[in-house]
C-alpha cells in the first residue's frame, strides 16, 4: 500500500490517523455491547474506515453527506457528539429519532448528514435534489452520497446517475464496493469489470481508487470537489474495499472464503497506515497511546451518559402529531372578480401564482417545459419562469420523486407532474418510504407536491385511467386531496404547494376541459380538511369526490324528489369526517359514491367510521358505490359499465326508499 505518492501535508495524516482510529474504538466496543444484548443490532464496518474518513474529511462542513450503515466515520468526522449516536442505537430521547428507528437511519441538518432508509436506493435521487437547489442558488457545492456494490443493481442507481448526468449535477456517487451484498458475490451482481466502468454508459466521469488507503482516497476527493466546486458535474468513485465482519454481525462470514478474508485482513486500513506513520516517524507508539486513551475516556464517558439517560416514555398525542411537520395556515380570502374557466385553467393558474410567490419552487416531469405538459398544465412556464425552474425529466419517477425530496432538504419546494397517476407505481417508494416518514423519523420536513391527472370516462384504458387515491390515504405522512371543480382546485393547490408536508394532488383528466365555473382571478387558498355542502335536504346523505361529485349532482337533478346532504370531501387526508357525522345523525342514511374500485377504498373507512361513531341514527345500511372489481377497460362501451354512475342511481333510489 504506497502512502509517499500524495501530496498530503503532515498534520493532515496525523488527523486521518486519529478520524480512522474513533470508529473503529466505537465499532469494537459495540461488538461488545450488542453479544452484552446492550444494543439490537450492528453493521459493522471495519476495514472500511478508509473511505468514509477520506470522504468527509475532503468536503467541506457545509457540504451535504448522504451516507450507509457502514459509514460511522463519516458521523464522527463532522464531529457529532458520542452521547447522542449512542443514544440513538440504544432508542433513547437524546438520538436524532427519538426512538422510531435505529442504526444510521436518521439524518442531521446541523450536521449536513442525510441517512439512509432501508430500500437504499432512493437517497441517491435525493442526492441529485440536492446538488440541484446548490446549483440553482449558484452555491459552489458538492454532495456526496454512498451506496454499496449491491446497491448498484438497483434501478434507483441507473436512474440518479442518469439525471445526474443530464443536468450536470455537482455529485460524488461513492461506491463502496466490498464485494459482497450480504451474501451475493459482485460476480452474482453485476458483468462489468468494474463498477467505475457504468460511468461510461451516463456519459459521465469515474475513478477507482483504493479504499483502503485513506491518502489515496482523500487526496482524489478533495483534488475532484475542487474542481467540482468551480465545473459542476457528477463523478462517480468506485472505491475497492472489503468488509471484515458479516452484513450485520448475525449473518456472520461463513460464505467469504478463509484465503480471502486473509488477504484483505492484511490490507487494513488502519493497521497500515498506523505502519507507515511510525516508518515515517510522524507518529510514535506512545503518541498513538495518547490518542486512543483520549478516544476511549470519550466512549466510555458519552456511553455512560446515554445509559443514564431515561428511556423514552410514550405520548400518543406527540407520536401522531410528529406525522407531519406544523403548518400554520394562513387564510387567503378570494376576491369578487371572477372568471369563467375550465379546471385545467384553474390547476394551471393556481400553479402560475404559485411559481410567481415562490421564488425557490420548481416544476419537474416529463414534457413540462416547452411541450407544457402532456396537458398543457404548464404551458408558456418557461418563457415566464426559465427551463432551471421548470424542467423536463427523463422517464425515470423514482429519481425525481426523490430528486424533489432533495430540494426540500436543501431549502427548495418542489412540484412534480406525474404524466399520469398510474406512472406513480415507478415512484412508489420514495412517495410512501422517504417522503411519508421522513418528518416522523428524524423531523425533516418533505416539502412536496406531486400532482397527479387520474381518472376514467376518456377511453385511455388500463394504464392511464386510474384513480388510486387508496394507495397512498393509507400511508401516514401523506396528505390527499382530490378537488372536483376549477375555483377548489386552484385554492387547495395554493394551499397544497404552501403546506411543508408531501402532498398527492388528484385532477381528473375527464374534468379537465368539460367543468367550467366562475374562478376568483387573485391567488387565494382553501384549508384542508373540510368538505364543501353541495346540497342541502333531510332525506339521505351524499358523499363523494373528483367525478362522484358530478355523477352525484346529475343523478339528484334527475331526481329532484330526493331531499339529499351532498358533501364534496376535496381532500381525502386529512378527512373532514365530522361533516359526515353531523349529515348522516341528520339524515340516518348514508351513501357514498367512489370512482375507485371498491374494496380497500375510501368508501370502505367512511362506511366503517360512521358504523362505529353514528350507529345509533342510522335508519338503513350504509351503501358503498365503486367502479368494478377489474383493470379499466379502454373500449368506451366497456367503461360505462365499469364505472360506477348507473349503479349510483340504482343504489340511491333503493337506500331512499328503505
Amino acid at each position: 500500500m504506497n502512502f509517499d505518492t500524495y501530496q498530503v501535508d503532515d498534520q493532515t495524516k496525523i488527523g486521518l490517523y486519529k478520524a480512522m482510529l474513533k470508529p473503529r474504538l466505537i465499532e469494537e466496543k459495540m461488538l461488545i455491547l450488542l453479544r452484552q444484548g446492550k444494543i439490537s443490532k450492528w453493521f459493522s464496518g471495519i476495514g472500511q474506515e478508509a473511505i468514509s474518513v477520506g470522504v468527509a474529511s475532503a468536503l467541506q462542513k457545509d457540504e451535504y453527506i448522504l451516507p450507509m450503515h457502514r459509514n460511522l466515520g463519516v458521523f464522527t468526522t463532522r464531529d457529532i457528539p458520542l452521547v447522542r449516536l449512542f443514544s440513538q442505537w440504544q432508542g433513547k430521547e437524546n438520538g436524532f429519532t427519538n426512538g422510531r428507528d435505529r442504526s444510521f437511519h436518521f439524518g442531521t441538518q446541523d450536521y449536513k448528514i442525510v441517512g439512509m432508509i432501508s430500500h437504499l436506493g432512493p437517497q441517491l435521487g435525493v442526492a441529485d435534489g440536492i446538488a440541484l437547489a446548490h446549483l440553482l442558488r449558484k452555491e459552489q457545492k458538492v454532495t456526496a452520497v454512498f451506496t454499496g456494490e449491491g446497491g448498484t443493481s438497483e434501478g434507483d442507481f441507473h436512474e440518479a446517475l442518469n439525471v445526474a448526468a443530464v443536468w450536470g449535477l455537482p455529485v460524488l456517487f461513492c461506491v463502496e464496493n466490498n464485494g459482497y451484498g450480504l451474501s451475493t458475490p459482485v460476480n452474482e451482481q453485476f458483468k462489468c469489470e468494474h463498477i467505475a466502468d457504468k460511468g461510461v454508459g451516463y456519459g459521465i466521469e469515474s475513478h477507482i481508487i483504493d479504499g483502503n488507503n485513506v491518502l489515496e482516497v482523500y487526496a482524489k476527493v478533495d483534488e475532484l470537489c475542487r474542481d467540482i466546486r468551480k465545473n459542476p458535474r457528477p463523478v462517480l468513485l468506485e472505491f475497492k474495499t472489503f468488509r471484515m465482519r458479516g452484513h450485520e454481525e448475525a449473518s456472520g462470514t461463513k460464505y467469504v472464503p478463509k484465503e480471502l478474508m486473509e488477504e484483505w485482513g492484511r490490507k487494513d486500513p488502519l493497521d497500515n497506515f498506523y505502519n507507515y506513520l511510525l516508518e515515517s516517524k510522524l507518529m510514535d507508539p506512545e503518541e498513538e497511546a495518547g490518542f486512543r486513551a483520549e478516544i476511549i475516556q470519550e466512549i466510555e464517558e458519552h456511553l455512560q451518559e446515554a445509559f443514564n439517560a431515561p428511556d423514552i416514555s410514550y405520548d400518543q398525542s406527540k407520536e401522531i402529531g410528529d406525522v407531519h411537520k406544523s403548518f400554520d395556515f394562513k387564510e387567503i380570502k378570494p376576491i369578487e372578480k371572477r372568471t369563467n374557466i375550465r379546471l385545467v385553467d384553474a390547476i394551471s393558474d393556481g400553479l402560475k401564482a404559485a411559481m410567481e410567490k415562490f421564488d425557490d419552487l420548481v416544476v419537474m416531469g416529463q414534457d413540462v417545459a416547452e411541450y407544457g405538459g402532456v396537458f398543457k398544465i404548464t404551458d408558456g412556464f418557461v418563457d415566464l419562469f426559465g427551463k432551471e425552474r421548470v424542467r423536463n425529466t427523463p422517464i425515470c419517477e423514482s429519481a425525481i420523486v426523490s430528486a424533489a425530496m432533495g430540494l426540500s432538504i436543501n431549502g427548495m419546494k418542489a412540484v412534480v407532474e406525474m404524466q399520469f397517476a398510474d406512472f406513480a407505481s415507478t415512484g412508489f417508494n420514495p412517495i410512501v418510504n422517504y417522503l411519508a416518514k421522513t418528518h416522523y423519523r428524524w423531523g425533516e420536513k418533505a416539502d412536496v407536491v406531486i400532482r397527479m391527472p387520474c381518472g376514467g370516462g376518456v377511453a385511455a384504458g388500463p394504464f392511464h385511467s386510474q384513480t388510486n387515491e387508496a394507495w397512498f390515504t393509507k400511508t401516514p405522512g401523506l396528505k390527499v386531496v382530490y378537488p372536483a371543480f376549477p375555483s377548489d382546485a386552484k385554492g387547495l393547490l395554493a394551499t397544497a404547494i404552501e403546506d411543508p408536508n408531501p402532498v398527492l394532488f388528484f385532477e381528473h383528466k375527464a374534468l379537465y376541459r368539460s367543468v367550467y365555473e366562475e374562478v376568483p382571478v387573485n391567488a387565494y387558498n382553501i384549508p384542508f380538511g373540510k368538505a364543501n355542502l353541495l346540497k342541502e335536504g333531510n332525506d339521505i346523505t351524499v358523499v363523494s369526490y373528483g367525478a362522484g361529485v358530478h355523477w352525484a349532482l346529475d343523478t339528484l337533478k334527475k331526481h329532484s324528489h330526493i331531499k339529499a346532504d351532498l358533501l364534496d370531501l376535496r381532500t381525502l387526508q386529512p378527512l373532514d369526517i365530522e361533516s359526515v357525522y353531523r349529515s348522516v345523525k341528520k339524515t340516518g342514511k348514508l351513501i357514498i359514491l367512489q370512482e375507485d374500485s371498491l374494496f380497500g377504498g375510501i368508501a370502505s373507512d367512511i362506511s366503517a367510521l360512521v358504523t362505529e361513531n353514528c350507529f345509533e341514527f342510522l335508519d338503513g345500511p350504509i351503501k358503498r358505490v365503486a367502479s368494478l372489481e377489474t383493470p379499466i377497460p379502454f373500449n368506451s362501451e366497456l367503461e360505462q359499465h365499469y364505472l360506477p354512475k348507473t349503479r349510483f342511481e340504482h343504489d340511491l333510489l333503493d337506500l331512499w326508499a328503505f
